[in-house]
């Protein structure tokens, strides 16, 4: 392994200038000119434009601007000590150690994972005071080799690459797990949870990190996370596996504030455990395991639909409201000439009908358009959920495809999985280091779209299409006893798990179908109806058995209710879960009951939704609203009912109300 960074490599009692990117193009050129990359201007690019995601000065005078770029040949390091400190961002001032870390697009593990020991190291004073030191470049070399290639921890030890930890707790100690992540997984990442478990030791608190970075990703045990009274999100970027902490107080912040701010985060994630009020984390508990190497093939399936399927959605829901909002202001018939008004007409030009009609076409334009990226964006995540970035491109290219042939969202999810699948067997490839650099930004996205979308075209298409338009042909014949049994099953699957797979596939159902409805095919509607009335009970109906018989709650249970009113009522299922969380066999029961009732009653009345989400308070797309509210009602009262009679009479011991004895009515 080449060494990360050699005398060349330095710039010692420099002045580079009064701005950052002055600074950054002479690192830029140190790199280059050691043969490390192979043209300044792509890797000066590359590095500005991560440092206009987040600044990238840090407190002590440091900063560590760094980035992927395809013109780095190998990892590595170049540091400048300035005569005159540049403000790189950081909120005690400019600095005077500046680092890039320059990494190749497809950069292996061993190589990231010095780098995140580097980047952690930053923050020990002792490290960073013998850098300023330091009189020769030789002498800066020999620093930072000392820290980037320790000997390896041992099996079992509470710190590594990828993992942060303080001391394990003792009895009465408070435990708080974080995630820490940024864009480019390099340095901010491990510098944030170095911080924060700093500063959890200094607080005597018990933190768990996980670094969700370019190192490799080793998750927390599931009972550390069990065991936790708050969690902290210090990321720029999604969490992986969110759901894993659902239910969990939480405080999401930038990363870089887990660098400057690691002890008001800590007193913040503390207050946060003891207010029932407090944000928390949505999902569903239990609904996940921490991700394994022994990973089954069945799991990493269902991980890459939901990944899917998480990323679809906001695509699906702002669209699908934008289409509703088009209908209120044009009418139905807005569909025949929303083309011809959005491109003839303007708000100087307005067509016949007026100014409605024009809002209504293009807003109904708008909607259309976004509702297309349904099956390439569910294409697109789940080949990055597979093989990550280099996923993306052919599993949006797979997806789109499968929209062409007409084999809709089952077309998106085999475009997907095939597109994932080759992504990741070409990113295994061993290839010669000059060949690195081009794999995942053309080699993998050329090969994997052939290879995907080739598939699409000669062997699966055609057979998706004829098996989605034989179910639309289904669902648009589905009347009387055969519908409501439908609405049934879906209620069913909405009340499982409270925003978990299972409810996820049954929304994903719901939305797939939006497109493809029209005033003769109302179906889709009803389908979509059903499902958010159904998603809407669980919630609501905790809320009321708070009212009903509130001495079969806690204290905390009863500030949920009054929350759940309004996550109820705009249809986010996981309302439900701080009650799921505490009382799983009486709570999920009753709210597959209630939910499933809501689900058949809709579907019997023939309610129809033109949106896909915001329960409601999109009560103008929503046909036969009356009914749809009384499905709700009936729905939350069943539930309620049967949540209260599971907890007064379905336990193994007598009855002491909460306010005496919380803790005897969680799984009693």
């Amino acid at each position: 392994m080449s060494a990360l960074i050699t005398p060349e490599l330095v710039a010692l009692d420099k002045n580079l200038g009064a701005a950052p990117s002055s600074v950054i193009r002479h690192l830029a050129e140190l790199v280059v000119g050691a043969g490390r990359a192979t043209e300044i201007e792509s890797l000066y690019a590359d590095a500005l434009a991560r440092e206009a995601k987040t600044a990238t000065g840090i407190l002590g005078g440091l900063a560590i601007p760094h980035c992927r770029s395809a013109a780095v040949t190998e990892p590595t390091l170049a540091l400048a000590r300035l005569t005159s400190p540049v403000d790189f961002g950081a909120a005690d001032g400019p600095a005077d150690l500046v680092f890039l870390i320059a990494a190749p697009e497809g950069a292996d593990q061993e190589h990231l994972k010095i780098l995140a020991k580097l980047a952690r190291s930053l923050m020990q004073a002792p490290f960073t005071a013998a850098l300023r030191a330091a009189k020769t470049q030789a002498e800066i070399v020999e620093l930072v080799t000392s820290v980037v290639s320790p000997a390896p921890v041992a099996a079992g030890g509470v710190a590594g690459a990828d993992v942060g930890s303080t001391p394990a707790a003792s009895a009465g100690v408070k435990r708080i797990v974080a995630v820490t992540a940024c864009p480019t997984g390099i340095a901010h990442t491990y510098m944030a949870a170095e911080s924060l478990v700093a500063a959890a030791k200094a607080a005597g608190v018990d933190l768990q990190v996980e670094t969700q970075g370019s190192a490799g990703l080793t998750m927390l045990d599931p009972a550390v996370i069990a065991a936790a009274d708050a969690v902290i999100f210090a990321v720029d970027v999604d969490v992986r596996g969110r759901e894993r902490f659902a239910g969990k107080p939480v405080i999401q912040v930038p990363v870089k504030r887990g660098i400057d701010e690691p002890a008001k985060l800590i007193h913040d994630a503390l207050a946060a455990a003891q207010n029932p009020n407090a944000r928390r984390v949505g999902g569903t508990v239990g609904a996940a395991e921490a991700e394994e190497t022994s990973e089954h093939f069945g799991q990493k399936v269902k991980r890459a639909l939901l990944t899917g399927v998480s990323y679809m959605i906001p695509f699906v829901a702002g669209g699908g409201l934008l289409i509703a909002l088009g209908f209120l202001l044009g009418g139905y018939e807005i569909t025949e000439v929303a083309d011809t008004v959005t491109l003839e007409n303007n708000l100087f030009n307005l067509p016949e009908g007026g100014i409605l009609t024009y809002l209504g076409a293009v807003f109904f334009k708008i909607g259309a358009l976004s509702m297309g990226f349904l099956v390439p964006a569910l294409a697109g995540y789940i080949a990055y959920a597979i093989a990550d970035r280099p996923g993306i491109a052919p599993g949006f290219v797979a997806g789109a495809v499968a929209g062409f042939m007409g084999a809709g969202f089952l077309g998106g999810i085999a475009g997907g999985l095939l597109a994932g699948v080759a992504a990741a067997s070409f990113n295994k490839l061993d290839v010669p280091r000059w060949l690195r650099s081009l794999m995942p930004v053309v080699i993998i996205p050329l090969v994997a779209s052939i290879v995907a979308s080739g598939l699409m075209f000669l062997v699966l298409g055609g057979p998706i299409a004829l098996l989605t338009t034989a179910l639309n042909e289904w669902l648009s014949g589905m009347t009387g006893a055969s519908a409501i049994l439908l609405g049934l099953i879906l209620g069913l699957m909405m009340g499982f798990d409270l925003g978990g797979p299972v409810n996820k596939v049954a929304y994903a159902f719901a939305v797939a179908g939006l497109g493809t409805a029209t005033m003769a095919n109302q179906a889709p509607w009803q389908i979509m109806a059903a499902v958010m009335a159904a998603g809407m009970v669980p919630p609501l109906a905790m809320a009321l058995a708070t009212v009903l018989d509130r001495r079969l709650f806690t204290v905390a249970e009863r500030e949920n209710g009054k929350a759940a009113w309004l996550l109820g009522a705009s249809f986010i299922s996981e309302g439900a879960i701080p009650f799921a969380a505490a009382d799983v066999l009486r709570v999920i029961p009753a709210s597959m009951v209630g939910a499933g009732v809501t689900g058949a009653l809709s579907m019997a009345w023939g309610v129809t939704s033109k949106a896909p989400h915001g329960g409601m308070f999109v009560f103008f797309a929503i046909d036969s609203f009356a009914l749809f509210a009384l499905a709700i009602a009936i729905g939350t009262v069943v539930t309620a009912i049967l949540v209260i009679a599971l907890k007064r009479y379905a336990r193994k011991t007598p009855l002491v109300t909460a306010d005496a004895a919380a803790p005897a009515l969680v799984n009693a």
